[in-house]
């Protein structure tokens, strides 16, 4: 259970996570004091926040997510363009405004990087965020060209009275993607008072924010009037997600096999669950909240509120971490998925244990057994 917590987070005290500790190897990259290329994102650390060290991505790549899986990039193709990757350090406010020029630019920027030594092989893997194989310190940032900004980017950072989250919603309204949200959120570029923030805690940040919003306009939806059954797959993570006529209730279920990435020899179950309000963060960390946000996105899109239970299923194809980007894109996968529509509750429940290929999942849910007790205008 605190390997599931805590995703190499480091909570055991250990110098290294036991469990991520076979992917540290020595990727096929020439340890170098300077780079000349793509710096497609920057990054931010979480350390010592906050006096944190902030800076550029480095891969000729556009450590975009979406992008991999249009590429039908494996794990192994993934963790691979990671190994390679070179995150940049410096203090935070050494080279904010070619950081954050980076940030700003709807593609890639061309970089000429000094760093302080050779750059080191140390693979850091992070339940939050993609695995990086690089990094060094950086002593000279020179970006070359300038960036190219999207209209709605260029208005929204540069009004300083919208508030982080106000702003979060108007980027995605106005055709931004949450990777690209997360990006100008930990740069810095967001919000009244402005400060870089840790890339793990931005990803989150911006899912839930969305998510949060979405799930208030779908409060005043009218409830779906049937039970569906969505199933999705990505790298081993199977989302099953049932929705149910009803108010906004939302419950996630993460089901680990034995000699899983963070389970190892047994097999671990974790459950959470909010009403309109979540109280405190998730036991399950960012995944959480992805799933939620892709829920939400199809739920405005049908203009129905619903009460949601989803599941994640994760086996042994799942070997390396690479980041809460695969629940969301998977959650989003299963819900683009042609559902299984059902007659009542039992019916879907039987659905989606079919679908996971157990039903013991049912024995954790909370929400299950309110729905079979409380009444519902939907009853009657």
């Amino acid at each position: 259970m605190q390997c599931i917590r805590c995703k190499g987070k480091g909570m055991c005290g250990l110098p290294r996570c036991p469990i991520t500790s076979r992917f540290h190897a020595q990727a096929e990259v020439k340890p170098s004091a300077s780079y000349q290329g793509s710096a497609p994102s920057v990054f931010v650390g979480s350390f010592g926040y906050p006096d944190v060290q902030s800076g550029p991505l480095l891969i000729d790549d556009s450590d975009h997510p979406p992008d991999w899986l249009a590429r039908n990039l494996g794990i192994e193709d993934i963790v691979g363009i990671r190994a390679r990757t070179i995150r940049g350090r410096s203090p935070a406010r050494q080279f904010t405004g070619d950081l954050q020029e980076i940030a700003l630019s709807s593609k890639p920027l061309d970089v000429d990087v000094a760093f302080s030594r050779p750059i080191s092989f140390a693979m850091t893997f992070d339940g939050t965020v993609a695995p990086v194989g690089f990094s060094g310190e950086v002593h000279r940032l020179d970006v070359v060209g300038s960036a190219s900004v999207q209209r709605i980017v260029d208005r929204v950072t540069s009004d300083t009275d919208l508030d982080a989250s106000e702003a979060c919603v108007e980027l995605s309204l106005g055709g931004s993607d949450v990777y690209g949200i997360a990006k100008l959120m930990t740069s810095g570029l967001l919000g009244r008072h402005r400060r870089f923030v840790p890339t793990r805690w931005a990803i989150t940040a911006v899912d839930d924010t969305l998510s949060v919003a979405l799930k208030k306009e779908v409060a005043h939806f009218p409830p779906l009037e049937e039970y569906r059954v969505f199933t999705g797959k990505i790298f081993g993570n199977r989302i099953v997600c049932i929705l149910a006529p009803g108010d906004w209730r939302y419950e996630m279920i993460e089901v680990w096999e034995k000699q899983t990435l963070w389970a190892r020899d047994t097999e671990t179950i974790v459950q959470d669950r909010e009403g309109l309000k979540k109280q405190g963060y998730s036991l399950i960390s960012g995944a959480y909240y992805s799933a939620r946000l892709a829920v939400c996105e199809y739920l405005k899109s049908i203009r129905r509120s619903a009460r949601v239970i989803v599941l994640r299923h994760i086996s042994g194809e799942y070997w390396a971490p690479l980041g809460t980007w695969v629940i969301r894109e998977a959650a989003r996968k299963a819900m683009a998925s042609t559902p299984v529509a059902c007659e009542s509750l039992d019916a879907a429940v039987a659905v989606a244990s079919a679908q996971l290929g157990f039903g013991y999942w049912q024995q954790h849910s909370t929400l299950i057994p309110e729905m079979r007790t409380q009444r519902t205008l939907f009853s009657f």
